[in-house]
């Protein structure tokens, strides 16, 4: 089962990867949630996939008997979500203020916007006399 689960996470990095280089911002984003379940999924297959007790100690006893789960990949995988909300909640916003700005969302026509509008702007102010 882990190998399967690394063979996996191999194929959703390479898909992330490529979905991120791509020119296209959607794509991009795809590419962000993508690589972010790929890393989650390896947390959770490097913290063991065996069915264990979970780590509660019985009343009698003052130590966990083995075998039991450990807690940590998943509260590093909660965690990890959160924050991966968080970052594309933000790339969500940025995006569509980009799309609002620029009317597009490949990324070359994005540069040569920019680069228009930079134009723009200071061919406009060396007609306003050049000086600040």
């Amino acid at each position: 089962m882990q190998t399967l689960c690394a063979v996996l996470v191999g194929i959703m990095v390479a898909a992330s990867v490529y979905l991120i280089l791509n020119r296209n911002l959607i794509r991009f984003i795809f590419g962000l949630v993508l690589i972010a379940n790929a890393i989650n999924l390896m947390i959770f297959t490097v913290g063991g996939l065996e069915s264990r007790r979970p780590p509660i100690i019985p009343n009698h006893t003052t130590v966990v008997q083995e075998p039991f789960a450990n807690a940590l990949p998943q509260a590093l995988i909660l965690t990890a979500i959160v924050i991966g909300f968080a970052l594309l909640s933000f790339v969500f916003i940025l995006f569509y203020r980009a799309y609002q700005d620029l009317g597009t969302v490949d990324t070359e026509s994005m540069r040569a916007a920019e680069a228009d509008t930079d134009h723009q702007l200071s061919v406009s102010g060396s007609k306003n006399g050049g000086s600040a």
